[in-house]
């Protein structure tokens, strides 16, 4: 089983199309994630992220629900 985190979209690389990669921040972590399966990611967007690949982009209301939950249960800040 995995778990994918909700984050949203700060700021997009895409000067190499093999392999586009964004600044994602995750509750206020900035991190650096591959967007290549999204299609056409945009920031200001939220995406679920494992392992560093956003698997596939989720709205805000989710996002935030999402993040909620996680800090219920402890598991994020």
């Amino acid at each position: 089983m995995c778990l994918a985190i909700p984050g949203k979209i700060i700021s997009i690389n895409d000067n190499d199309p093999d392999l586009i990669m964004a600044k994602v921040s995750f509750a206020g972590v900035t991190k650096d994630i591959c967007l290549q399966w999204i299609d056409d990611p945009k920031v200001g967007e939220y995406v679920l992220a494992h392992v560093g690949f956003a698997l596939n982009k989720i709205d805000e209301e989710d996002a935030n629900e999402t993040i909620k939950l996680l800090r219920e249960m402890g598991d994020i800040n």
